[in-house]
């Protein structure tokens, strides 16, 4: 062991020397770090699917099922092992990572735009033994998702292991999603691209040339235990006739239709789980056991459902079942992660698109035999739609099926399909299937990134106190004599109870100072006010809305609580707030590594007059988490990061996290809010 520990310390030791080379040799070493994550990362793929068939074996006596075997099965099976599986899963998820529960890639996601890439290395281990038990129970979900977040977690833990700075973290993390897909799929080129264009945001040549080398060194190790096969049984394709492209544009704007139903319903049915009283064992019992009731009916929907891809893909499924698995499938899922599964929606997304392009390909194919192709060119171009329309990535969409095919023929009515399907789901909803997850939680990215620095800070922790005003009945000297007094913009009128009025814009006043003397016995405040119409926030308006307004108004904004003034917002208040949110997020990420290393001190200064802090948990903080406390308003202060008592870290902790005995804060704020916090009674 102590050989061992040496020998990576060695390891080490000469990939900083390359790093600090810079220029081109640091290029090479992040390309070479890149081929170790796509070779762990396609050993953790083949190794996931040998234990998903390892649970198979375990709950239905067979590694690899037919669904005629499963029909003949007696139904308390069918429900008793997707029932089982839930609880275990549920079980592993709340003692071991809660990250690993549901589809992944939202998660890996956040941890890019968030954390600078930075993913706890024990979710490696607890996402491929949840998701495999989840799969392999009968779950109706994918393994695609899960392999992206295991690859992602290794990316992240050798970066991270290797002190890279959050720029090259970020793109390991890419490396290790990009391996991922390719290892699952088959497809190294739509790995890379499913890494750049939905876990980066970033086709730059710097992230995407590692990206590329760990996807191809991830398919290079599936191919060489699994063999060079394609995914699924894909029929011989051409285009019959020019006027198929109707059809297939029809088939688009179905994709998109179902796409964003499917969205819709898997949200809509997760939130409802979790708003149920039943501690997450039970609710994944409870899941697994309603999955098991549809399963008697349509045993399709278990599991990954490769063998009912290959039925639509062949022809030999009746289009009256296509259609109608196409929302039992949807329900199946929904209820799988919703009620705390794990696993992705990659899959059941081509399920989806297989079965809808089924069907409608055995609808145009039975009216105009001779001038259309078969249905199985349908399903798949209903693939690549419904996940293009689910993810909001079509390049992705298109480059798979185009992998799994080899067919330059099938291209152009999947490109058609796939990008009327994008345009009109983005257009219908704006989130794709893995934003939608992290807009719940407040989370808006682009390319990436959050935007919405400002979106869980309210008006009140950045306005200034009630602004000078005036009554309406105030003559013009006074109003002339506020506006040398209170240079800053326009002048709020309330009535004697506080209630705004309007406001007297700066440009008015200055126009008429001209004839001040005419005015003076003749105007009064509110014959120059003007009405502030949806110019106002209110207290609690979170500072997005109020740049959003902002820039429609481009001057202050008057605050008001129940039609009263309370205070003013000017721009240079938020852009003011705007900063010391970038500086907590920079010194979270610098941090993040000297904290896992044990140097920081207890106490620094920054800027703003503010103190860095690590404090013991607050006893009264133990069992409660941080949108009950609402910390930031109640004591001034903000928490920067959780050093758990295990070691791990939770940098930029989520609201929901819950404070336990033995966790250190670190805290960001003034010295008299530091000081309260401090003091909290029974502070250990």
């Amino acid at each position: 062991m102590r050989i061992l520990s040496a020998g990576l310390n060695r390891v080490r030791e000469i990939t900083e020397r390359l790093r600090a080379w810079g220029g081109q040799v640091d290029h090479v070493h992040l390309v070479l770090v890149s081929v170790v994550i796509g070779l762990v990362a396609g050993l953790c793929a083949v190794g996931f699917r040998a234990l998903i068939e390892l649970v198979n074996v375990v709950a239905w006596r067979r590694g690899a099922y037919t669904l005629d075997y499963i029909r003949d099965l007696p139904f308390w099976w069918k429900i008793g092992a997707p029932l089982v599986g839930g609880g275990v899963v549920g079980f592993i998820v709340q003692r071991f990572a809660p990250e690993a529960k549901g589809h992944g890639v939202p998660e890996v996601m956040e941890a890019v735009a968030l954390r600078g890439g930075r993913i706890r290395p024990r979710v490696v281990i607890t996402k491929m033994l949840a998701s495999a038990i989840s799969i392999g129970s009968g779950g109706s979900v994918g393994r695609e998702g899960p392999i992206v977040q295991v690859g992602s977690a290794i990316g992240s833990s050798v970066g991270q292991w290797l002190r890279v700075d959050e720029g090259r973290l970020r793109t390991l993390v890419g490396c290790g999603a990009a391996a991922g897909i390719a290892a699952a799929f088959n497809a190294p080129i739509a790995g890379a691209l499913f890494a750049a264009e939905i876990i980066l945001g970033n086709f730059g040549v710097a992230q995407f040339s590692p990206i590329v080398i760990s996807s191809v060194a991830a398919t290079v190790v599936s191919r060489h235990f699994l063999g060079d096969f394609p995914a699924f049984e894909v029929p011989v394709y051409r285009l019959v006739h020019a006027g198929e492209l109707a059809a297939y544009t029809v088939l688009g704007l179905l994709a998109a239709v179902v796409s964003v139903a499917f969205v819709r319903i898997l949200y809509s049915i997760e939130e409802r789980f979790e708003r149920s009283p039943l501690p997450p064992i039970p609710r994944a019992m409870l899941g697994g056991a309603l999955v098991g009731t549809i399963g008697i009916m349509a045993p399709q929907v278990f599991g990954v459902g490769y063998e009912a891809i290959n039925e639509a893909l062949n022809g030999t499924m009746m289009w009256q079942l296509m259609i109608a698995l196409v929302l039992i499938k949807i329900v199946a899922v929904s209820i799988t992660i919703g009620s705390g599964g794990s696993g992705g929606v990659f899959a059941p997304s081509l399920f989806i698109g297989a079965m809808l392009g089924g069907g409608v390909g055995t609808i145009v194919h039975a009216l105009w035999p001779a001038a259309t192709g078969t249905p199985g060119a349908y399903a798949l171009v209903g693939m690549g739609a419904v996940v293009a329309g689910a993810t909001h990535a079509p390049i992705t969409a298109i480059l798979i099926i185009f992998e799994l095919t080899g067919d330059y023929e099938i291209i152009l009515p999947l490109m058609i399909a796939s990008i009327i399907a994008t345009l009109l789901s983005t257009r219908m909803q704006p989130a794709s299937i893995y934003t939608r997850k992290l807009l719940n939680r407040g989370i808006q990215l682009h390319r990436g990134r959050a935007v919405n620095v400002l979106a869980d800070i309210s008006v009140a922790d950045a306005m200034e106190g009630v602004p000078p005003s005036l009554h309406p009945d105030a003559d013009f000297g006074t109003v002339l004599r506020r506006c040398v007094d209170d240079s800053t913009g326009d002048v709020f009128v309330v009535d004697d109870d506080q209630i705004l009025c309007g406001r007297i814009p700066a440009g008015t006043i200055r126009r008429a100072v001209a004839d001040a003397a005419a005015l003076a016995d003749l105007v009064i405040a509110e014959d120059l006010m003007v009405d502030v119409g949806d110019g106002t926030v209110a207290p609690d308006d979170s500072l997005a809305e109020a740049m959003r307004l902002l820039e429609r108004v481009r001057n202050e904004l008057p605050v008001v609580a129940q039609g009263r003034l309370v205070g003013v917002l000017r721009p240079q208040d938020v852009i003011a707030r705007y900063n010391v949110e970038i500086l907590k997020r920079d010194m979270v990420q610098s941090l993040a590594s000297t904290l896992t290393s044990g140097t920081a001190k207890k106490r620094v200064a920054t800027a703003h007059g503010t103190q860095l802090v690590e404090i013991p948990v607050p006893q009264p903080f133990v069992g409660r988490s941080l949108r009950s406390l609402d910390v930031r308003r109640r004591y001034g202060v903000t928490i920067l990061m959780i050093r758990h008592a295990d070691g791990s870290m939770a940098a930029a902790p989520d609201a929901d996290d819950t404070f336990a005995v033995g966790d250190v804060l670190i805290v960001l704020g003034g010295d008299a809010a530091l000081a309260q916090l401090a003091n909290e009674p029974d502070t250990e």
